[in-house]
């Protein structure tokens, strides 16, 4: 990240100095975070099963007895940026049957609504340079009802609600403790732990707190020296656990007040786990079965091992607290003794005013404090879901038995074909527990709202998916690891513009190296789609599952085996927004290198290609229908018959997001651009579309890129913004209202599909059951949306109007119903006339206590009529978008955003040193 122009790093804010100083390699300040995962049990990567069954091949009840291979896990954890020495809690209430080391949930099979964590705990606040974080978990003081919660919903259909912790009854009469945990830095690698534990209940709370040091295994498999901790006694008698690693270097955990330090080794326990002999008879386990069980041999006398817990006996009265204070650093003569806690409050406090300071620069002036809380919390759950992720799948194939390059291998096996993936980074996760690996199309909306704290984080995070080590060599972006050559919708392009658009806005300069090399990766990338998904090269896209889960009538990547092929009407305007990118992208770059002047043009053609086929009046059953005015996806049988799928859903909607505005000196300065499409029409006079010219001057003169006219966007926005159909109180809603009196059916092969309207979970297993686009509220499409408003705004100006909401009689411009939208959606987390947060559903002790009532979960979904969360309680990844939307529109009037355009520079908040 380069330094604003014309300040030097002492001008900066501390957060912002930090920033430059790590982008700038003068300290690594980014490489101590919260980088562990909060689920590597149940993952594919350390799944090795023969059936490819993760779920089943590593439990929960095996993590706290078996060594990981690929990652590690912890309650409220940090690690280096390759997790090769990790930190984290472990607690005990002396009533659970296991110290509680990791979050505890349901598996697929286990939950009526597939995987779904069990237990509460809050992303509350973080710097992007992790310098200051703040976490929360609630920790009940009787035995945590395991089993009741597997029991409960295994009992339960999918056309019921999930059993969820708070409906066991374990938090009645505030019977749990706040345990929160607080980080600040001193230094890079100087870090500085305070967790307080608040007693919320009545009674005397006697539980044991162990602050967890200890080594992720790159031993076993050999080739890696072991590392090793041992205690250490301080120059005053103090405890301290001393790590030796021989890729790390030497740290110290300072454990002022620990009654006991206690060792053993992350390996795993042979003798539970697989019924073999131990090799040494301190195990993973170890620590639980000292402090569980009695067990006293099963930990280290001589005091050392990779893995060790400082023991806090804690017994803090009713309504009361206590605070553990530590400081894990990098080892010296002077951090061996208790000096380490000299200025412990005032760098914690300096940390948090640290914080305090960056976010008032970042966030717009005039927040309310409802806003604030959401910006804040948002951009919290953002940061806070890193994670350092190790996958290297030739050596994962080779330990399974398959040879990647074997001339006669078998086909089928997971991710066989893309043993060329050797992942070993921090990546930003949709959920660390429900879904702790990256995903393609999450990634790139991440990286959006990462911009605007972290910029270099977000292109990074966006150039790895396009590295040798992750693009495929075809060109195929990876989707996620249960199938990498699944397909995402192609918004990688899009998320790279607006990204480098921010930068520039925020620096003064656009990073053009940065731009190139996305350019020429994404070339490889857009090729692939069209040799890939364009069965029949004309134009029109499939790609199945295309992130949208369970929206289809069928499950979308088996159209085959429905007799046919499927034209997508979301995987073709993905394309068409695609092409559109790659357009602003190659004049961007050909207007200082004459190198990349052919592009637009190239790019240009296909955008005009593609829309053609989009609303092709001479095509037998094409997507837009006329009659409706919507699009639909169309199944062509193997017969040459074909059938329109008339599901209201919002694959019909994202046609609408496939614009983009250029300003008049584009088109002065390639002239090609508009020549383009009268070509198209000479050649080709019989065929008739109604996508929008680009040779029209809208306002100001600018120029669009757009797959519907004026008339057919019309007739969308009438439908999407019915209440009766897609506009709900909170948002876009991702299947029409009408199919909750009307289900879409089709029969085929005696067998009959039916969609209808359901606002809250799935009732279909398809993709696992646990995530619904069959009516809720979805964030980042409601954001495509709403993007989509203002760039056609950005063109139309005030003028162009439609009724708003259809059937009220009112009429609004663009930029007033894409605020309306955007507000919708901010509503979900803020509180209503009556003061409640529609987020938190009709739960009470969420609404009201004062212990709960303040702290959010950006879930994965939200309900399609009243907007409590559903699915992924962690899933800030997209949900996170909340930042974006708050910002923007507090940063930008109708009148300044048209003066400027669509991606003109923006105020530059963010970085107002006055």
């Amino acid at each position: 990240m380069a330094v604003s122009q014309g300040h030097s790093l002492e001008a900066l804010s501390p957060e912002h100095q930090r920033l430059a100083e790590a982008d700038q390699g003068q300290k690594p300040w980014r490489t101590w975070g919260p980088y562990l995962s909060e689920r590597q049990w149940g993952t594919v990567r350390e799944d090795d099963s023969p059936d490819g069954n993760a779920w089943e091949s590593f439990s929960h009840d095996q993590a706290r007895s078996r060594a990981y291979q690929w990652g590690e896990d912890g309650l409220a954890g940090v690690s280096d940026d390759r997790q090769l020495l990790c930190f984290a809690l472990a607690l005990w209430n002396g009533k659970d049957p296991i110290i509680k080391e990791r979050l505890f949930g349901l598996t697929n099979s286990e939950g009526n609504h597939g995987e779904d964590v069990k237990e509460y705990y809050y992303y509350l606040d973080s710097t992007p340079t992790h310098s200051y974080m703040r976490y929360l978990y609630k920790y009940p003081l009787n035995a945590f009802p395991y089993n009741n919660l597997v029991a409960t919903n295994r009992t339960r259909s999918r056309h019921e609600r999930e059993y969820e912790l708070i409906n066991t009854g374990i938090f009645d009469n505030n019977e749990y403790c706040d345990i929160e945990v607080d980080y600040a830095k001193a230094d890079p690698e100087d870090l500085l732990i305070q967790i307080t534990v608040h007693n919320r209940s009545d009674q005397t709370a006697s539980l044991a707190v162990l602050p967890t040091l200890w080594c992720r295994n790159t031993w076993a498999q050999g080739g890696n020296a072991k590392p090793l901790i041992k205690a250490m006694p301080n120059q005053s008698g103090g405890a301290r656990l001393h790590a030796t690693h021989p890729d790390l270097g030497d740290f110290d955990l300072h454990c002022a007040g620990a009654d006991e330090l206690v060792f053993t080794e992350n390996e795993t326990n042979t003798e539970v786990i697989f019924q073999k002999p131990n090799q040494s008879p301190y195990t993973k386990c170890g620590i639980n079965r000292y402090l569980v069980h009695g067990e006293m041999a099963a930990v280290n006398p001589a005091q050392q091992g990779t893995k060790a817990s400082a023991i806090y006996n804690l017994s803090i009265p009713a309504h009361q607290s206590s605070t553990i204070k530590l400081r894990l650093v990098k080892s010296t003569p002077q951090s061996q003794d208790d000096s380490a806690y000299n200025n412990f409050n005032k760098i914690l406090d300096c940390r948090k005013q640290d914080c305090d300071d960056y976010y008032a620069k970042v966030m717009p002036a005039g927040f309310s404090a409802e806003q604030q809380l959401v910006f804040r919390q948002a951009m919290a759950g953002m940061l806070w879901s890193k994670q350092f992720y190790n996958y290297d799948i030739a050596h994962w194939l080779q330990q399974r038995g398959i040879d990647p390059l074997a001339s006669n291998k078998e086909q089928g096996f997971r991710n066989q074909q893309w043993y060329h993936m050797n992942n070993c980074d921090v990546i930003s996760m949709p959920d660390k527990w429900e879904y702790p690996w990256y995903a393609a199309w999450d990634l790139a909306f991440h990286a959006t709202t990462f911009a605007y704290v972290d910029p270099s984080f977000a292109k990074r995070q966006l150039s790895l998916m396009l590295s040798s080590q992750y693009l495929h060599p075809n060109g195929q972006i990876p989707a996620y690891e249960w199938n990498f050559g699944d397909v995402n919708p192609p918004v990688h392009a899009w998320a790279t513009f607006n990204v480098y658009l921010t930068d520039k806005t925020l620096f003064g300069q656009g990073d053009h190296q940065w731009l190139k090399q996305s350019f020429h990766k994404l070339l490889i990338n857009f090729t692939w789609w069209l040799n890939r998904k364009d069965a029949n090269g004309n134009n029109v896209f499939q790609g199945g599952f295309l992130g949208l889960d369970n929206i289809g009538i069928f499950d979308r990547t088996e159209s085959p085996e429905m007799g046919g092929s499927l034209e997508q009407a979301d995987g073709t305007a993905w394309m068409a927004l695609f092409a559109q990118s790659m357009v602003q992208i190659s004049v961007e770059l050909a207007r200082k290198d004459e190198t990349y002047r052919e592009f637009p043009a190239k790019f240009m053609r296909h955008f005009n290609s593609i829309a053609h086929a989009m609303v092709n009046r001479n095509a037998s059953e094409s997507m837009w229908d006329e009659e409706d005015g919507f699009f639909y996806d169309v199944l062509r049988k193997s017969d040459g018959s074909s059938t329109r799928l008339k599901v209201r859903s919002m694959v019909g909607l994202i046609p609408v997001c496939a614009v983009q505005v250029f300003e008049q000196d584009v088109l002065e300065q390639f002239p090609e651009l508009g020549e383009l499409l009268p070509r198209l029409q000479k050649k080709f006079p019989d065929q008739h579309s109604s996508f929008h010219d680009v040779r029209l001057k809208g306002y100001a003169n600018r120029h669009m890129m757009s797959a519907l006219d004026d008339s057919n966007l019309r007739r969308v926005l009438s439908i999407m913004l019915d209440p009766d159909e897609f506009l709900g109180d909170f948002g876009i809603r991702s299947i029409s209202k009408r199919h909750e009196s009307e289900p879409y059916r089709l029969v085929h092969h005696q067998q009959e599909y039916v969609v209808k309207y359901l606002p809250a979970e799935s009732d279909s297993g398809l993709f696992g059951g646990n995530s619904n686009w069959r009516g809720p509220i979805w964030v980042p499409v409601n954001f495509m949306i709403i993007r989509s408003l203002i760039i056609y705004f950005c063109y139309y100006g005030y003028d162009f109007k439609v009724e708003f909401p259809t059937g009220s009689g009112k009429l609004a411009n663009l930029y007033e119903i894409a605020e309306n939208l955007a507000q919708r959606l901010v509503s979900i987390f803020t509180r209503n006339a009556d003061g409640l947060r529609p987020v938190f559903g009709s739960e009470e002790i969420f609404q009201n206590d004062p212990n709960w009532k303040d702290y959010l979960l950006f879930y994965e979904y939200f309900h399609g009529d009243n907007g409590a969360g559903i699915g992924a309680s962690h899933q800030t990844g997209w949900s996170g978008l909340m930042v974006n939307l708050t910002h923007y529109f507090a940063s930008n009037s109708q009148e300044s955003l048209l003066a400027r355009g669509a991606t003109g520079p923006a105020p530059q908040r963010r970085h107002d040193l006055d």
